[in-house]
């Protein structure tokens, strides 16, 4: 018995088999009308077999014409019969090995591709700071659209709840929709969803209600926070804290800390185009292998509510060690699950470590490195490193098993190819 393998009980009432969780990782692998599909299932499947106690869904959207990425699940209207029968189909297939399954539930506001919506919504009419031409010019909401994509969110929660899915996690981090609205670098609005940080909190709140009043009292219900962007004029730590502060009031069950958006990929581990923005925050020696932990510890302090850290765990005595010093109750593991699935049975039965497998991948050769200082370079390759890890997941889905040897650069490409293929399809079908 290890802290690792101990169960979690929720606010609500809930308890979580173990302390480990399947972190939300984009799959791309639903129909074109945004159904799961028999890839999805079996992708699920396998991880349900894995030891994990949780496993968070990648996005599920609540408007198809904000996708995160070609593929997502959408969920943006009551579904119908076909819908809710795929749905159930998954959840079966997730929960299959008595773990927990919850769906993350997101809208990728200005985020979302130009070859998607050259025009998505936002906080505010500010384009993602991204070289390369990917991301469109956005347009604000208006208040009407917001009380929309309110009752979008709460609609999307109960129809998980009902498919048999066990909780669900409101996406706030990252940049998505509802990270735009916590920050003041991407939320101008001088209404009453924009200024100060209560404004700017307001539409996660208002989602966090809807969706409590959705699913019931006894319903595990995530968020998904930035412990900041890490971006100059961004969301900091500070308003995190308050924000956490907010939602543990508002009865949310678990909050997990990450950090960084599509400009800073803090999330991934990586530097942005920009220089980083430092936050005020004691440093430990568990920083060095979990990006966000020390954020945890010092928010800990201040909430009751658990907290859930992802990015960069791979050792067991660090896993141990943040649940030991109250810096996380539960623990999410991401990239390591997108080749060896059953990493967290792995840990559960001793093993010291996961691998890391983004050590080893680049996208271009070493001897042309010296072109990673180049703004557009340095973002192909952190997306290219990103599209490796899809293609595994699209393997598992497909044929049930990772491909050996996959080059950074063939992933990109068959992966890049998968997405134009898929919204061709989309198009012809409208």
């Amino acid at each position: 018995m290890t802290k690792l393998s101990e169960p979690l009980s929720l606010p609500c009432g809930a308890t979580v088999p173990n302390r480990l969780v399947k972190a939300a990782m984009t799959e791309g692998l639903a129909s074109l009308t945004g159904e799961p599909t028999p890839a999805l299932e079996q992708l699920y499947r396998i991880w349900s077999e894995g030891g994990s106690g949780v496993l968070l869904t990648g996005n599920v959207v609540v408007d198809a014409n904000h996708l995160e990425r070609p593929g997502n699940v959408v969920v943006d209207r009551e579904p119908d019969d076909a819908m809710k029968a795929a749905l159930a189909t998954w959840a079966r297939a997730a929960t299959s090995a008595g773990n927990h399954a919850w769906v993350q539930i997101s809208h990728a506001g200005r985020q979302t591709l130009k070859t998607v919506n050259p025009h998505p919504k936002a906080p505010s009419a500010v384009k993602l700071g991204l070289p390369g031409g990917q991301f469109g010019e956005p347009q604000a909401l208006t208040i009407d659209e917001i009380a929309d994509l309110v009752q979008r969110f709460a609609v999307a929660a109960k129809a998980m709840q009902e498919a048999g899915f066990n909780g669900v996690q409101v996406h706030g981090a990252h940049g998505y929709l509802i990270s735009q609205f916590l920050s003041p670098r991407s939320n101008q609005r001088d209404d009453a969803y924009g200024g100060e940080l209560a404004h700017r909190a307001r539409f996660l709140l208002e989602i966090i209600d809807a969706v409590r009043a959705a699913v019931g009292p006894e319903f595990p219900v995530a968020v998904k926070l930035n412990s900041a962007d890490f971006q100059k004029g961004g969301f900091a730590f500070e308003d995190s804290l308050q924000v956490a502060k907010w939602l543990e009031e508002h009865s949310v069950d678990v909050i997990e800390i990450s950090g960084g958006t599509y400009e800073q990929p803090k999330l991934l581990g990586k530097e942005g185009i920009e220089p980083s923005e430092q936050q005020h925050v004691a440093e430990t020696t568990l920083r060095r292998e979990a990006y966000f932990v020390d954020f945890a510890l010092a928010m800990q302090k201040q909430v009751s509510i658990p907290l859930m850290v992802t990015g960069g765990f791979r050792s067991r005595a660090a896993m141990e060690q943040a649940l030991d010093e109250g810096g996380a109750s539960l623990i999410g593991l991401g990239r390591p699950l997108c080749v060896q699935t059953d990493g967290p049975a792995r840990l559960l039965d001793g093993a010291e470590t996961l691998p890391r497998y983004e050590d080893e991948l680049a996208l271009l050769p070493p001897w042309l490195g010296f072109l990673k200082g180049l703004r557009l370079v340095k973002t192909l390759s952190t997306f290219a490193t990103t599209y490796w890890f899809y293609a595994q997941l699209d393997s598992l889905g497909r044929n049930g098993k990772v491909m050996e040897n996959l080059s950074v650069l063939k992933a990109a490409m068959q992966v890049s190819k998968q997405q134009s293929s898929f919204l061709k399809a989309r198009r012809s079908q409208t």
